[in-house]
């Protein structure tokens, strides 16, 4: 059995698309959410779908190795970031090389790196007139959005389209892709 370790900073949709993808399956699931914000509404979809969740702060993240020894103790086959917006240490990278994987809305390399995340990447891409936009699923390094492309989904931009219609059409497609990807990746190995 495949274990998923899911990170999350927000309302955390992909978090339980994920979970309901994996939820009954005989070859992986989804065994814990882990938090930097503990008023995440992560938080609440997890205890719904009955799945472990937790929070910490920066300090258990980058200055102890906390978080890490967490992870250890969970022995995840892939930890996914879902909207967690927080740079990854790279004592946990170095742990688990290969075994984190992340999306972005938006088509890297454009719109990545440190604050492009959310609305700001779709006002970006509405801003300087792109004609298509999508989402990027890559590998975590030590750099922002810098790991190795796993794969990439593109839709179209209309002139008319505010950022909140962007950001409707990234949603739908993270809702079907991610977790097609994250699977392949688990049993790629």
């Amino acid at each position: 059995m495949k274990r998923i370790v899911i990170f999350a900073s927000g309302s955390g949709t992909n978090a339980e698309n994920l979970i309901k993808f994996f939820h009954n399956r005989e070859n992986a699931s989804v065994i814990q959410v882990l938090t930097n914000n503990p008023r995440a509404k992560v938080l609440d979809r997890c205890k719904k779908l009955n799945v472990s969740a937790l929070s910490f702060n920066r300090t258990a993240f980058t200055k102890t190795t906390d978080v890490l020894d967490l992870l250890k103790n969970s022995q995840p086959d892939l930890i996914v970031l879902a909207g967690f917006l927080w740079k990854f240490p790279e004592n946990i990278l170095q742990h688990f090389p290969n075994k984190v994987i992340n999306v972005h809305p938006a088509l890297l390399p454009k719109y990545g790196g440190k604050g492009m995340y959310g609305m700001h990447v779709h006002e970006a891409v509405v801003n300087n007139k792109e004609k298509e936009t999508g989402i990027t699923i890559h590998y975590v390094n030590e750099h922002y959005d810098e790991g190795a492309i796993i794969f990439q989904a593109k839709c179209k931009v209309n002139t008319t389209d505010s950022a909140e219609d962007v950001a409707k059409k990234i949603h739908l497609l993270e809702m079907e892709h991610f977790p097609e990807v994250v699977n392949q990746v688990l049993f790629s190995e």
